[in-house]
């Protein structure tokens, strides 16, 4: 049995894994995003909002996670397999559907335990873009599904969860890699850091949906499309609102809280 010293640098060690795979993945997406974004504009061509949206998902969620995944696995000479990727049983799509909706109380009770503290959320690139092009949500939809949910799911719950779980007991694990995930998000908002402090906090709460869920299951697909499907919800809910708005079955305020709740998604 390792001593107190051992594990607590095994701990230790592990944390620091977690928080350089997690770093490296965002910042080989970010990277990614600016050298094709720049490389758009050095070809004359002035890139949409649907356009810069693609660039940074393909990116950022496929590209640079994925990648950063499969690298980590093969360093560590394990595969997909290791991280429980198989086709979902009945029982786990029973936790798909359970976990799908315990997401959306996990986000509005992240947003009422904030809520007192009077601070404005950060933006992300999704408000920003739908603001501008809201056919952009509806991109997004399929995008949730097929794209955003497994490869921060890949990312974060299969290496970085699975990581902390080497050496953390499920409660610990699943809190620290939701704590990470959540985190990472600070960099892609906009506005002051309460503001973006107050949208992290908000995401730490769906997140700690989607940890709990895999370790429920040891079943990366189980994680990946509760994510998927909180998020795609989200993005339809918030175009029908802006449409409504502008056909004036909405308040234009209605359809700008609809908007607003798209800061809540865990991309």
């Amino acid at each position: 049995m390792p001593s107190l010293d051992e594990t607590t640098a095994e701990r230790l060690r592990a944390v620091g894994v977690a928080l350089l795979v997690s770093a490296i993945g965002l910042g080989v997406g970010i990277g990614l995003v600016l050298v094709l974004s720049v490389g758009l504009v050095g070809l004359g061509l002035e890139p949409s909002p649907a356009t810069l949206l693609v660039i940074s998902l393909v990116s950022i969620q496929g590209i640079a996670f994925g990648g950063v995944a499969l690298t980590y696995l093969r360093l560590r000479d394990r595969s997909l397999r290791n991280l429980g990727v198989r086709v979902p049983s009945v029982r786990e799509v029973l936790i798909v559907v359970v976990g799908y909706a315990a997401a959306f109380v996990a986000a509005v009770t992240g947003a009422l335990v904030v809520s007192v503290t009077g601070a404005p959320a950060g933006e992300n690139q999704v408000a920003e873009f739908a603001s501008a092009d809201p056919t952009v949500l509806l991109w997004l939809v399929p995008a949730s599904i097929l794209l955003i949910g497994p490869g921060e799911e890949l990312l974060f719950r299969g290496i970085v969860q699975g990581r902390l779980r080497e050496t953390f007991d499920a409660v610990p694990g699943v809190v620290l890699a939701s704590a990470l995930f959540a985190g990472v998000h600070y960099v892609a908002l906009t506005g002051g850091a309460g503001g973006r402090l107050v949208t992290v906090t908000v995401l730490f709460f769906p997140a700690l949906v989607f940890g709990g869920v895999y370790e429920l299951t040891d079943n990366l697909v189980v994680p990946s499309l509760v994510h998927g499907a909180y998020n795609a919800t989200l993005f339809a809910f918030a175009y029908l609102a802006i449409r409504l708005s502008e056909t004036g079955g909405l308040p234009r305020e209605g359809a700008s809280a609809v908007l607003a709740a798209t800061t809540a998604l865990p991309i």
